[in-house]
């Protein structure tokens, strides 16, 4: 059941049990690591591993560690210099962890039988809370009361502003729950998608030689399923990344 179950990948069970409490009083305290938590240790461990690797040995001429880490550490700059400016960059090591971090743990998540962290919304959720709290707090440290301005646009006449200000509140609010549910859904859809097609190549295949001409079709879906979510990982991180640099651009520069 679980080999052709879609939702089964998406289970997260207690590899070391920890309960501290009364459980039968309902006071016990869960600290168990699971096997999500597992996953986002291996994560953070594989992203300092090869930025240790990539910076471990530089040289003029580049091997091919400390070439992927320059075009990684170069992207990631560019696009926070052009999202917020030359003032923005003090969060470069904010931005890159995060893009590091979102990126390594979807890519995980492609080998079988691994876990996807950023397939559960409690995870892209704590993601998006830190960058709206981070943005928040940055914003009233550097400018105070006037990082207020951000929720009253420039150049907007004063009898709209009761109309305009709200609205801009409201889209200020929104902003953690479309930056969560955007990372989570399309990894939890693309997954889904991609198990029920490999589940059919299974079902099919196991009525015989008929059941695999059957099978093709599914299989070439499955094949090509999987070369989109590996674009789809790549390309949510940039989205991810890309949205927080903008944010962090409305903290630096309230006003604009």
């Amino acid at each position: 059941m679980a080999g052709t179950d879609p939702i089964h990948q998406f289970v997260i069970y207690d590899l070391f049990p920890i309960h501290i409490g009364d459980e039968a009083a309902g006071t016990a305290l869960n600290l168990s690591f699971t096997n999500s938590a597992l996953f986002m240790v291996v994560t953070v461990a594989v992203l300092t591993g090869f930025m240790v690797l990539s910076a471990s040995k530089a040289s003029l001429v580049p091997s091919r560690f400390q070439l992927a880490g320059e075009l990684l550490y170069t992207f990631v700059a560019n696009m926070l210099r052009s999202s917020a400016g030359k003032e923005g960059m003090k969060f470069f090591p904010f931005v890159f962890s995060l893009f590091g971090f979102v990126l390594i743990a979807n890519l995980l998540g492609m080998f079988p039988y691994f876990f996807t962290v950023t397939s559960h919304i409690i995870v892209t959720a704590a993601l998006a809370l830190l960058v709206i709290s981070v943005v928040i707090l940055y914003g009233f440290f550097r400018h105070g009361f006037k990082f207020l301005k951000l929720f009253v646009p420039a150049g907007v006449p004063a009898y709209v502003l009761p109309i305009v200000v709200p609205i801009e509140i409201i889209s200020f609010l929104s902003r953690p729950i479309s930056l969560s549910v955007r990372l989570f859904g399309n990894i939890l859809a693309g997954h889904i998608t991609l198990k029920v097609f490999s589940g059919f190549v299974v079902s099919l295949g196991a009525l015989g030689a008929l059941g695999w001409l059957g099978a093709l079709l599914p299989l070439i879906m499955t094949v090509a399923i999987s070369a989109l979510e590996l674009l789809v990982a790549v390309v949510q991180a940039y989205v991810f990344a890309v949205l927080t640099s903008m944010y962090l651009n409305d903290a630096v520069h309230p006003s604009h």
